[in-house]
């Protein structure tokens, strides 16, 4: 999501995004940064940062995962992993000589968007955009447990009825990129199998609005194009995801 993506010419989806509203409706300000995950953009107190803006009326994107994963937790080498788990689960380790309680990443989104609602915004909460799924030739791409992870934080925040939405943006962008294809979806991973070329990163921009679009959210009355305009051959067509929690 974040500005300039992982350097060398790659960019974050979240860049794109204010070309799909209205700008007398939405303003949109991207505060992700490249590198971090649930654990130290708590930590370096980037979530504080973007509390102290947030007034009534404003919706709150949050997408992690990248950077959140590593076994062991507690392994001093990877300062950025959550501690395993979905749950309640905290795992002490030392870091700058004191002592971190890690906890989870449900822990550390459910933490966040439990100051926010209070303020009166509402959060969208989104898995992590898939990796090359032709990275080794032939299409590959199951969901990753953030996937599993941000849809249950979703659920145990009391969903829509208390301001807080999932939008499958995993499963857009996959479904985008089975529309490209390998040869074209390769060129959008340049550098590595997880930072995007520009136009890919637009491309997943637009598959998370058609997430939107296809939602319950009411952020999706400021967007400027009708669902119909969105869907097609490039992005294609609504998903249907969850039981209980709408998209």
């Amino acid at each position: 999501m974040a500005p300039e993506g992982g350097k060398n010419g790659t960019e974050g989806w979240g860049q794109y995004l204010h070309y799909s509203f209205d700008p007398k409706l939405i303003g949109v300000k991207n505060s992700a940064v490249a590198g971090r995950s649930l654990r130290t953009f708590t930590r370096e107190g980037k979530f504080q940062r973007i509390i102290d803006q947030v007034r009534p009326g404003d919706w709150v994107l949050m997408q992690f995962g990248h950077n959140d994963d590593g076994i062991p937790a507690n392994d001093l080498t990877k300062l950025r992993v959550d501690c395993p788990g979905k749950g309640n689960e905290t795992c002490p380790v030392t870091y700058n000589n004191q002592t971190e309680i890690v906890q989870t990443y449900v822990t550390y989104l459910q933490n966040a968007t439990r100051i926010f609602l209070p303020l009166g915004a509402r959060v969208i909460i989104s898995p992590p955009t898939p990796i090359n799924p032709y990275e080794f030739g032939n299409f590959s791409w199951s969901p990753t447990k953030y996937s599993d992870y941000a849809l249950y934080t979703v659920e145990t925040l009391g969903g829509p009825a208390n301001g807080v939405y999932f939008i499958d943006h995993a499963n857009y962008d996959i479904q985008a990129l089975k529309l490209i294809g390998q040869e074209e979806t390769i060129t959008g991973y340049p550098n590595d199998h997880t930072h995007l070329a520009p136009w890919l990163a637009d491309t997943f921009a637009k598959a998370w609005i058609l997430g939107l679009k296809c939602g319950t959210a009411g952020l999706q009355s400021a967007v400027v194009n009708a669902t119909s305009r969105i869907e097609g051959p490039v992005l294609g067509t609504c998903l249907i995801v969850g039981d209980d929690v709408p998209i």
